[in-house]
């Protein structure tokens, strides 16, 4: 779920690095948006779905007040996508951390959501 589709589709290209696939206009000022890996396989993609369901919105509102992410992904060097991204402006509310086998870093999507980076250790 992403609070703003545009500001969402934004984000996830032009800071993320994700390729937009879909952007299909679905009626009411909506889009089916995806986005996919650019370096990852083409068929398996995200979705930026809007969050005008109230379920979805309550959802989206409960998981980011409890700092849970939403959806994680794996990193090569994580600690270099931290500096990427940190230094394109990107919110983290978790630094760089060892947990067991990975470390991890968690960032705010601008959209609603907390995304977990991690790198296996």
């Amino acid at each position: 779920m992403v609070d703003d589709q545009d500001k969402g589709l934004t984000f996830y290209t032009d800071v993320l690095g994700f390729q937009k696939k879909h952007d299909i206009p679905v009626g009411e000022g909506l889009r089916w948006i995806t986005v996919v890996s650019a370096d990852g396989p083409n068929d398996v993609e995200l979705a930026l779905e809007p969050n005008r369901n109230p379920a979805g919105r309550a959802f989206q509102e409960a998981m980011l007040a409890q700092g849970i992410p939403v959806a994680a992904f794996e990193v090569s060097d994580l600690d270099a996508e931290y500096e990427r991204l940190t230094a394109r402006g990107v919110a983290f509310v978790r630094k760089p951390t060892a947990a067991g086998p990975i470390t991890l870093a968690v960032l705010a999507d601008t959209c609603g959501n907390l995304l977990q980076l991690y790198q296996v250790n």
